[in-house]
């Protein structure tokens, strides 16, 4: 089947079609630019461009998977609500996982560090068989290293703060996001809502009660 990855956790706005067969997954397109400004103009102009690449129109797509983060704010969400906003139009299924496992994907034992800004990391870790055994979390990289995870590389965007040798992709790929979820899509487990990995409460706050103004 035809799966569409995308992901706007980080910088990079990543979209993808990716053929999921029995036993593996097969990129057909990849289309990634790197602007962590731009999410909203680039990512539908990428999903366009990338299922021309696949000599598909979008009507063929079997699902949609889309990375929740962690991520900031706003990147985030274009991501998350352009691939609910696909799934609902084309009738299709919409797998939410969380964009450091595509990242570890295939690794084996690694930490995956991305930008959480505010000089702050996301990380999460996984063991040999890829299984996530701690995070997703957020702080500072000098905590981070701290309790830095018994493993021999680190993958991410900011992997260099670990110390550690630096593996694998920078961002989510196609593959690895749709390798996340292939075992969800193969046994035709209905998604739930999808639920944002912000990790941090918004700097938006509602207003409280007006004071009252003696006279």
């Amino acid at each position: 089947m035809l799966v569409l990855a995308l992901d706007t956790a980080t910088p990079a706005v990543t979209a993808g079609v990716v053929e999921l067969t029995a036993d593996g997954c097969v990129q057909r397109s990849a289309r990634v630019t790197h602007d962590a400004r731009k999410h909203a103009e680039l990512l539908m102009p990428g999903i366009v461009a990338a299922c021309d690449e696949a000599g598909i129109a979008l009507a063929e797509l079997a699902t949609v998977v889309t990375g929740a983060g962690p991520g900031p704010f706003t990147g985030l969400r274009v991501g998350m609500v352009t691939a609910a906003a696909l799934g609902d139009a084309l009738g299709v299924p919409v797998h939410g996982v969380c964009s450091l496992d595509a990242i570890a994907h295939g690794l084996g034992a690694v930490v995956v560090v991305t930008d959480a800004r505010r000089r702050e990391v996301y990380w999460a870790a996984y063991d040999a068989d890829g299984r996530r055994t701690d995070g997703p979390h957020v702080e500072a990289p000098a905590a981070l290293v701290d309790r830095l995870p018994d493993v021999p590389a680190a993958a991410g965007s900011h992997a260099e703060v670990t110390g550690l040798p630096v593996v694998g992709p920078a961002a989510p790929t196609p593959v690895g996001l749709v390798a996340v979820a292939a075992d969800a899509i193969r046994a035709g487990v209905v998604p739930g809502p999808l639920e944002p990995l912000y990790l941090r409460r918004p700097d938006a706050q509602e207003p409280g009660a007006r004071k009252r103004v003696g006279v």
